[in-house]
């Protein structure tokens, strides 16, 4: 069904977080320094692990990759909901918002593929130490992450597609700071419960397959650690699995909330405070999560800073 022709709404209205003038300027210095901050500890972490050889590592390689892929994540929503603060018209336009839905979304299931994929290169090493190095080769790790990425990008063109189909006559105001599609089935003139549940099942199944793989990779870690004769080394072992579960338990608490249920179901208040929450606050405390917890990687970025005082100094 090819209704587009019908379509009259050329551009949508984001409404962000309307508030006064002066509280918007507030909320965009805010966010403005947030962004900054998640930008310069994930790229922190990138650099680390490209500039440190002893990082070289299937376990850091993911991390970095983690780390990126939160850069290209937060570069998605965050300029654009900058840019809304300060104008007056907080406009976007159609081709842009369904671009801005797509990379979000992609951004968004690349990471749900990332996570667990980390679990299971943290089940190997502690559960089959000896095939570690045999089985998670630096050649299958990146074979195995430039999965997750195209994966990602592959899940959502299509149910993308239907609802580009859908006529939109108006009105043209989305009540969020993002291009979600709850908001945008919302909008559409005709009701589409069949691409609603479609993109909630979609959103389910991903969800819930990679969770329960997450969790199962952990239960065999624990029963393995909890077997280990040496303390310390289940203190090691638990030291390095937490950062990650940590990042998890946010992650996807978060989106579960967002899209288990079909997303008619939550409140404009709600769907913006849990969106920002996995879009925005979980990329900004996944550095420190990781690097406060990590001798290695707290070593490298000393190294870094120390090696950056050097070069400034000459």
């Amino acid at each position: 069904m090819n209704v587009s022709g019908v379509n009259t709404v050329t551009e949508f209205i984001l409404l962000s977080f309307p508030c006064s003038r002066e509280v918007q300027v507030l909320l965009f210095v805010l966010f403005s320094v947030s962004y900054i901050l998640t930008l310069m500890g994930n790229g922190a972490i990138v650099c680390a692990v490209k500039l440190d050889r002893r990082l070289h590592t299937p376990m850091y390689i993911l991390l970095a990759n983690f780390s990126f892929l939160e850069i290209c994540y937060i570069n998605t929503t965050v300029p654009n909901m900058l840019r809304n603060f300060l104008s007056e018209t907080k406009t976007i336009s159609f081709t842009a918002c369904f671009l801005q839905f797509y990379f979000f979304f992609s951004m968004g299931i690349t990471e749900t593929f990332l996570l667990p994929l980390m679990a299971f290169d943290r089940y190997l090493a502690i559960c089959q130490p000896l095939y570690y190095p045999t089985i998670m080769s630096s050649h299958l790790c990146t074979n195995l992450v430039v999965l997750c990425w195209v994966m990602g990008f592959l899940c959502y063109p299509v149910p993308i597609y239907f609802i580009t189909q859908l006529p939109f006559c108006g009105p043209n105001t989305i009540d969020h700071f993002v291009c979600d599609p709850g908001p945008l089935l919302a909008l559409s003139c005709i009701p589409a419960p069949g691409i609603e549940l479609s993109c909630s099942i979609l959103s389910s199944l991903i969800i819930f397959i990679t969770f329960f793989f997450i969790l199962w990779s952990y239960i065999l870690v624990l029963r393995a650690v909890l077997h280990a004769p040496s303390a310390a080394g289940r203190r090691k072992a638990f030291s390095t699995c937490g950062s990650h579960l940590a990042v998890v338990s946010l992650f996807y608490g978060t989106i579960m909330i967002m899209y288990i249920s079909p997303t008619s179901g939550n409140p404009a208040g709600i769907q913006k405070i849990v969106t920002l929450l996995y879009s925005s606050v979980t990329p900004l405390v996944n550095p420190l999560i990781y690097s406060l917890r990590n001798k290695d990687m707290k070593a490298a970025l000393r190294k870094i800073q120390v090696c950056t005082k050097i070069s400034q100094s000459k």
